[in-house]
């Protein structure tokens, strides 16, 4: 293995430890809280995000202003793996738009992974973009 193959697989590995870490961290607060993700706005499920990352244990985890935040909701650290994470908490299905505004805020932050997050599910288009760009995309089902 190259280099930058270890690294590539050690990032995406760390990827995969946050994103399980996220989905226990949800589920657990929703059980205990009894909150319905669905029933909050956007800020609402950024701010819910970026507080269990920050009780989890997570390195400068930072929610980027409302507006003109370049397609990056929360900016986090763990382990040396930093990260851009688009939250979107919807009624509707999340589309490639949303892919494409992570995937712009991972590099726009200098971030080694991008996240998209939501609590509906994808569409075809945007799973496929996903998977293109390396990106993580977590749906509704991951949570509960």
């Amino acid at each position: 293995m190259t280099k930058e193959q270890i690294i590539t697989t050690a990032v995406a590995l760390a990827a995969a430890v946050l994103i399980f870490t996220i989905i226990l961290m949800i589920r657990r607060a929703v059980r205990h809280r009894k909150l319905s993700i669905d029933d909050m706005e956007g800020h609402e499920f950024e701010a819910f995000c970026a507080q269990m990352l920050a009780l989890d244990g997570f390195d400068e985890v930072i929610t980027t202003k409302a507006s003109r935040d370049f397609g990056a909701d929360i900016l986090a650290s763990r382990d040396g793996v930093t990260y851009a994470i688009q939250c979107k908490c919807y009624s509707d299905m999340v589309g490639i738009k949303s892919v494409q505004e992570v995937y712009a805020a991972k590099d726009f932050y200098d971030r080694m992974v991008g996240v998209v997050m939501t609590n509906s599910y994808f569409t075809a288009p945007a799973k496929e973009a996903v998977s293109y760009t390396h990106l993580r995309a977590h749906e509704t089902d991951q949570y509960l």
